[in-house]
């Protein structure tokens, strides 16, 4: 299969154009009519994400978060970027990458239907579509209400994450009678939606990055947050996509990257 057709599909069901006017997505590096057999699901693509792609043999590399954000001047072995798309192409591997086009269109909802919420909605609009608006993350109710304990509890274990950091916890309940019944949720970096998620009424927001005084000031308006990890909630990409593909494009042979925090707390 050609990889102009894999693209194809992709933006058949992830289209490119929904992606935020600042991010970077589609074909990166490589032919769009290259032969693909084997495709490498990875979250980013690192130095150790593409060298394991090249042992197994890839023809291409498929990942949320671009690798090349900014433009290049130069491509030399001199700067990491620079780098491995020298090694991508000493290695004839093209190169996808599906972020924000990815987050409006299935991030979001994978993370709602793990939070199990009901009565969801966009949590920050980006554009209309001629099915409706899309956006960035989701708010919606609990199934039942729930103390900040528990709440914390099922992040953790909807995330599949050890540790989250919560700003809130001390300060509980808040003003919410220790009763959690609506969250909002932005898996990746969450600073701009806490004002969309203050005005959708959440006592809550689940995220993946979020700085000291960005935490507090939420705190100080009457919501918590709860920052899981940037990778501990989208994480969740590489088994989706590797079950998309396998179902959507069974003559391709798909292989992932195995899960690892790209940190650790010591």
């Amino acid at each position: 299969m050609k990889c102009k057709e894999i693209i194809e599909n992709l933006r058949d069901h992830f289209p490119e154009h929904l992606a935020c006017t600042w991010d970077n997505v589609g074909l990166l590096v490589g032919s769009r009519e290259k032969e693909i057999h084997r495709i490498y699901v990875a979250l980013d693509a690192t130095d150790r994400v593409i060298s394991e792609a090249i042992k197994q043999k890839a023809d291409m590399l498929l990942t949320h978060h671009p690798m090349i954000f900014k433009g290049l001047k130069n491509v030399t072995e001199a700067d990491f970027i620079g780098r491995r798309v020298i090694e991508l192409i000493r290695h004839d591997m093209a190169y996808y990458a599906m972020h924000t086009n990815f987050d409006v269109t299935g991030m979001a909802e994978l993370a709602a239907e793990k939070m199990q919420l009901q009565e969801v909605s966009i949590l920050q609009k980006t554009t209309e579509t001629e099915d409706g608006p899309v956006g960035i993350g989701r708010v919606g109710k609990l199934p039942v209400p729930m103390s900040l304990d528990a709440c914390i509890a099922r992040i953790k274990e909807a995330f599949q994450v050890d540790t989250v950091k919560v700003f809130g916890f001390h300060q509980q309940p808040y003003g919410f009678k220790g009763q959690i019944k609506r969250i909002a949720l932005c898996p990746g970096s969450g600073k701009s939606v806490i004002e969309d998620a203050l005005k959708a009424g959440a006592q809550v927001l689940v995220t993946g990055d979020i700085d000291h005084h960005e935490g507090i000031d939420a705190v100080a308006r009457g919501m918590a947050v709860i920052d899981a990890g940037h990778y501990g909630m989208e994480k969740m990409f590489v088994p989706h996509i590797f079950r998309y593909l396998n179902e959507a494009l069974p003559e391709l042979t798909v292989v992932t990257e195995k899960p690892q925090q790209p940190f650790v707390y010591i």
